[in-house]
Order: structure tokens, then C-alpha cells, then sequence
């Protein structure tokens, strides 16, 4: 298999400015040069452009011209259940790779079984929580065995599903079909958030390795992870990470520990997140504000949330409904509907985005919209103010990451991507 003959490399920023370009080209051209004069079809998984300042875009651009024209290159960005990559994003994060080459990752039509993670071992990892076999699913390209070499790119990052975002959660979910959306989403929101995010060994992330190992041995498949952040919008990429084997991300996981976790010595009466019109439209990715802020938060404290480009709230027609339907009402609210709600069992990936979009009545949610209007937002459980009137107060483009005071002095804690962190107060812990 190509994988193992590839050189596997793990590579660190020597500076806060993070790797340069040239670095990061000569370690990808270091990984492959031992396979490829023999690759003939190769297919790229890299994340959407919900995960723009992973550093992906620029590697999937570096790798197709390594590759092309020699080799025909397909890209197949990981969707799960989001909406597909438009034109316009394409060029933002891939560049002059042409939008031709996208292969568009239908969660509910495009993928074919693979097998099942039985029943018992997830009883073990959940720790009694689920007791039912997880039957797997995923994107039928994965499978085509004409391709050489299968390369997912992503970024290894906090995340309220799993605990570390990537690796095979890329493929499983990112690539993946209903079945194991549903089941890998209830099994974290069921766990906690707090106990999974910032971790590697969630119950989900168990799952996942019996799957890798288990599943897609037959995949020619290759990792190429990222650490990242951007502070002002600039990505500086502090760890790039190649190779098949577990240890490239879990020395992944380490920096991002390092790098993406933010620890604060007294909980937060109020965080003021942003969310880039670009990249945030829908409750459904915007909630990260709530996911990624929750354990830094106080008891009574407020979140707010600018939101200028959502205008929906679920990324899913279907799940939308649900999320107008039901509400972001807690983790009991949600729990307990669910014996009576047959249309919610049926999408349990929404039932626990409900649960993990909500403070549970710690805090106070608010959602300052341009194109949902109060009623839309109050009806799923926020509070609601217009856009202008709160960013003429809190400017993005005037506030400083983390702590501002405002010229009446309120203290505010000001976050300008929450997907790029997670902020705990340390006396949680």
C-alpha cells in the first residue's frame, strides 16, 4: 500500500510565525517522493471552507501541482452534513486548483456500508451510555479501488463531538453517511462536552480507531495533519504532521493542546464572539461560539454572539426544521423529547447539536442577526438583538482578542473565531 511506503515526518514551527510556505511545500515534496512516480490516481479529502484557516487549502493547492498533470487529482472536501463548497470559496481557500476537480460529498445518497463497531465495545467506551452496534458508512469514492493513494488533510483542533477534530474523523464523518453521524453525535453530547473537548480519548475517538483499524485497511490512505491558528485572519500553521500511524496524531493532539487550549484565571461575566459572514451562515457551525466559550463562562454571565452572515439554522433543510421545531433547550429538554419524537430520533445528529447549543441555563445566549429576525431567534431558545446596534458597540474590526473594557467600563472578552479554540477557566477544572 502506498501509505507505508510513503516518508511519514512530523515538522514544527521554529518561530510564533508559524511554518513558511516553503517549509511546508518541501515536507509534503519529502513525503511523497517515494511513491510518486507511480501514482497514476489520487484522491484529496480536505476539510470545507468552514475549516479555511486550517492551512488545508494551501496544501491541497501544493499537492495538485505536485501531482497534476502526470496524475489525475480528485478532491472531495469533507462535507458531512454541510453545504457543498461554492465557486467562490473554492478560489478563497484552493486557489487556481480547478473548481472541476471537486467531487461534492452527499451525506444522505453517496455512500455504501462497510461494517459495524459491535454493540459490546460500545458499551465499554461509552461507559453504558449507548449499547447499540454503530454501522458504518462512507462516501462511495473512498472505495474506488483506481485511486493509488487517498490523502485526508485536515486540522487537529478542540471539538465538541469527538474531543480533537481529524484524523479519521474525516473520513468517518467528514465522509461519512447518516448511521455514524447520528451515533458519533449523541454519543458525545450524551458524555458531556466537558468531559470530551481539548481530549484525545473521548468515547467517539474510541470508536473511530476500532473503525480505522477495523473498516478501511483495503484504503490506501494517508494523514497529513495540521496545527493552526490566526490571530488577525493571518493562519500560522505550528505543526504539520504526515503518516498513517496514530502517534503522527497524537502528537498533533499535544500542540494543539498547546496551542489551541486557552486558560483563564477567572470565569468570563461576558464574551463578545465573532463570527466571519464568510464562513459562519447557519446556528448549526455558528454554535461553536457556544461549544468552544461554555467552560469559560460564569453562572449568569452572557454570550454574544455577532453573527452578520447567518441566516439559517440548520446547514440541512431537514435538520433546520428540527432546529425551529425543538430549540436550543438543554440536554434534558432534549433527552426527554426524544422518547416521544420520532422525527428526532431519526436525526439524533440534530437532537445533539440541540443539546450542545445550549448553556443549559448558565448562561444567557444572544444572537445578533441581519438575516433572522427575533422571532426566528427567540423561537429556538436565543435572545436576539440586531446586528448594527451591537457591532456599533462591539466593532470587530476595533476590539482586541481577549480582554477589552469599553469606554463606560463593562469589561468584555472579546473572541474573533471560536473555531479556532477553546477557553476554560481553570477553577472548572
Amino acid at each position: 500500500m502506498f501509505e507505508q511506503k510513503m516518508n511519514t515526518l512530523s515538522l514544527y514551527a521554529q518561530t510564533e510565525q508559524g511554518i513558511a510556505r516553503p517549509a511546508i511545500e518541501d515536507a509534503l515534496a519529502q513525503a511523497l517522493q517515494p511513491v510518486k512516480n507511480d501514482l497514476r490516481k489520487v484522491l484529496i479529502i480536505p476539510p470545507d471552507f468552514t475549516r479555511f484557516h486550517s492551512n488545508a487549502g494551501l496544501i491541497t493547492q501544493l499537492l495538485y501541482h505536485m501531482l497534476s498533470p502526470a496524475c489525475q487529482v480528485d478532491i472531495l472536501p469533507a462535507l458531512g452534513t454541510h453545504v457543498p463548497v461554492t465557486q467562490e470559496q473554492w478560489q478563497l481557500m484552493f486557489g487556481d486548483v480547478p473548481f472541476e476537480r471537486m467531487l461534492v460529498h452527499r451525506w444522505r445518497e453517496d455512500v455504501v456500508p462497510i461494517g459495524e463497531v459491535p454493540a459490546s465495545y460500545v458499551k465499554e467506551v461509552s461507559e453504558g451510555l449507548m449499547e447499540e452496534a454503530i454501522p458504518f458508512s462512507i462516501n462511495r469514492h473512498l472505495l474506488d479501488p483506481a485511486y493509488d493513494l487517498v490523502l485526508s488533510i485536515g486540522q487537529v483542533v478542540p471539538h465538541e463531538v469527538i474531543g480533537m477534530a481529524n484524523h479519521s474523523k474525516n473520513i468517518f464523518v467528514g465522509c461519512g453517511g447518516p448511521d455514524i453521524i447520528n451515533a458519533t453525535h449523541i454519543l458525545g453530547a450524551v458524555y458531556g462536552m466537558e468531559r470530551l473537548m481539548g481530549r484525545d480519548h473521548s468515547p467517539v475517538r474510541k470508536v473511530l480507531d476500532y473503525a480505522a483499524e477495523n473498516l478501511i485497511k483495503q484504503i490506501p490512505l494517508n494523514y497529513i495533519l495540521t496545527v493552526t491558528d490566526a490571530p488577525g485572519g493571518v493562519i500560522r500553521t505550528h505543526g504539520l504532521f504526515i503518516g498513517p500511524q496514530r502517534r503522527y496524531f497524537e502528537k498533533a493532539v499535544a500542540l494543539a493542546q498547546e496551542k489551541n487550549v486557552i486558560w483563564l484565571d477567572k470565569p468570563l461575566k461576558k464574551a463578545v464572539v465573532y463570527l466571519d459572514e464568510h464562513e459562519f451562515a447557519s446556528t448549526w457551525l455558528g454554535n461553536k461560539a457556544v461549544y468552544r466559550t461554555r467552560m469559560a463562562i460564569a453562572d449568569g454571565g452572557e454570550l454574544l454572539v455577532l453573527a452578520p452572515g447567518v441566516d439559517k439554522f440548520g446547514e440541512d433543510n431537514a435538520v433546520d426544521v428540527l432546529i425551529r421545531k425543538y430549540g436550543y433547550k438543554g440536554r434534558e429538554y432534549v433527552i426527554d423529547t426524544l422518547k416521544n419524537a420520532p422525527d428526532l430520533g431519526q436525526n439524533l445528529s440534530a437532537a445533539a447539536h440541540l443539546i450542545h447549543g445550549s448553556s443549559d441555563g448558565r448562561f444567557r445566549i444572544t444572537y445578533a442577526t441581519r438575516h433572522l429576525s427575533c422571532e426566528e431567534v427567540e423561537g429556538v431558545g436565543f435572545s436576539y438583538m440586531p446586528y448594527d446596534e451591537v457591532a456599533a458597540r462591539y466593532a470587530p474590526d476595533k476590539m482586541k482578542d481577549g480582554f477589552n473594557t469599553m469606554e463606560d467600563g463593562e469589561e468584555i472578552y472579546y473572541i474573533p473565531n471560536p473555531a479556532l479554540g477553546l477557553w476554560i477557566d481553570k477553577n472548572r477544572m
